[in-house]
């Protein structure tokens, strides 16, 4: 009689760290293993039911304001620092490991309409309603405010927005004009303008750091170069742009928040044409921001809702909500991708997860390793009728559902037109330009 007896070394199988891969004693020739796909799609099913069953983005609010939020940043370097401005002139800096506030100062008379931390995160600029910017200095290693003012900048006009350039002592505002300030001046060294329209929001690009963004009440987008004292580009659209955003990996994506509840992003290198349209908003997109990894957008919007886009894809990955939240001011994405924030008019900042179902604290190998494969399989079987169903099933708030299914009907009739057109012209049928028609002129 023949006994097989299985010989392994103690040397070669224990692992020397906690971290080292297993060995696997395992034929991987699918055709030994039949079943296997069977028995992937189960688990990929379980893991896609059991996601969404401990999907809960909502941890916690930031409460202390008394009037509508406005506009927030966050630290360059300290991933738990942000800063906030409200309607009444009150800046609040955050502690988001404790959910706490971590000082607060009355800065400006009405809206406090900009707020930036300057590139060594050592001080904070913010701008108003009443015609000035303030620089305040943050006492280290605290974070909080020294009620002194560094330096005061007295504009002719009142202010809509900041921002810092990344690497030097340089920043823009916006209102009548865009104007550009160093640290050191108490006047602008540029004014920049195009046209007689109040300029809304400006965004220094984070990699062509000379590159401006800029969008208009009168519809316009305009693309400033500051090694010039003219303005480069504008791109005229169909409706009113309410906010820009650059993607931070890529210089020449920009992502425009729209009066017609879309979301754009375009190529600088060609405005004539959007490179992706985000279409699932039913109200006026009032604020975006791009993730740090560039590879998602969020966005808030006058129909109460967060939505977050994957930047190749029309439709939202998620939509958060909750029953006392109002129109969404601002939205920002923390420095590690982890965490959205949103402020809006009920007076609360609101503390979110980016992944629904993201277990929160610290993972084990074992856990990680086990997250990894059900990522796996899950984008594996992703395309399967059953999965796909569980997986972007959200549930929204009855008016939103109501709007965003008359939207839908409005959509399929006007394909149903053309496609009818075409049967009895005996024609081919006349593709609508999505990407293009929200595009009215570009000037050079």
């Amino acid at each position: 009689m023949k006994i097989k007896v299985i010989s392994r070394s103690e040397e070669e199988e224990t692992k020397e760290k906690a971290s080292d891969v297993r060995k696997l004693h395992r034929n991987l020739d699918p055709n030994l293993h039949p079943f296997e796909r069977p028995r992937e799609y189960v688990r990929a099913l379980n893991a896609t039911k059991l996601d969404r069953v401990f999907a809960k983005p909502f941890i916690g609010s930031l409460s202390g304001h008394t009037d509508g939020i406005f506009t927030m940043t966050r630290h360059p370097s300290l991933l738990n620092n942000v800063a906030s401005g409200s309607c009444d002139g009150v800046i609040k800096l955050w502690n988001l490991t404790s959910l706490t506030e971590r000082t607060t100062v009355q800065a400006h008379n009405g809206f406090v309409r900009g707020l930036v931390f300057t590139p060594d995160g050592k001080h904070m600029v913010s701008c108003g309603e009443d015609r000035t910017i303030k620089m305040w200095k943050l006492d280290l290693p605290e974070y909080t405010f020294n009620q002194e003012v560094v330096s005061v900048y007295n504009g002719k006009n009142a202010f809509t927005s900041i921002d810092h350039q990344s690497n030097s002592s340089t920043f823009a505002t916006s209102g009548v004009s865009v104007e550009i300030w160093k640290h050191q001046r108490s006047t602008p060294v540029q004014t920049l303008q195009w046209g007689h329209s109040t300029i809304t929001k400006v965004k220094f690009n984070p990699i062509e750091t000379h590159l401006l963004a800029s969008c208009t009440t009168d519809r316009d987008v305009i693309l400033y170069d500051i090694r010039e004292n003219s303005p480069a580009q504008k791109l005229t659209t169909s409706m009113r742009s309410n906010s820009v955003a650059w993607c931070p990996t890529e210089s020449f994506t920009l992502a425009i928040a729209n009066e017609d509840e879309n979301v754009y992003q375009y190529d600088i290198r060609n405005l004539t044409r959007a490179m992706t349209v985000h279409r699932d908003h039913v109200g006026s997109v009032l604020d975006i921001d791009y993730s740090p990894t560039g590879r998602e957008i969020v966005s808030g919007s006058y129909d109460k809702t967060i939505r977050i886009f994957p930047v190749d894809s029309y439709k939202s990955r998620e939509v958060y909500y909750t029953n006392r939240m109002q129109r969404i001011f601002s939205v920002l994405f923390t420095a590690d991708s982890r965490f959205i924030l949103s402020g809006s008019d009920d007076m609360n900042i609101r503390v979110w997860k980016a992944n629904s179902s993201a277990t929160m604290g610290i993972l084990s190998n074992r856990e990680k390793e086990k997250l990894e494969y059900q990522d796996k399989i899950k984008e594996k079987f992703k395309e399967i009728p059953e999965l796909k169903t569980i997986a972007t099933h959200r549930r929204v708030p009855q008016l939103v559902y109501k709007r965003r299914f008359i939207k839908n009907e409005i959509h399929k009739a006007k394909q149903r037109k053309i496609k009818n057109v075409s049967n009895n012209s005996g024609k081919s049928p006349k593709v609508e330009k999505v990407l293009s028609k929200h595009t009215i002129k570009v000037d050079n």
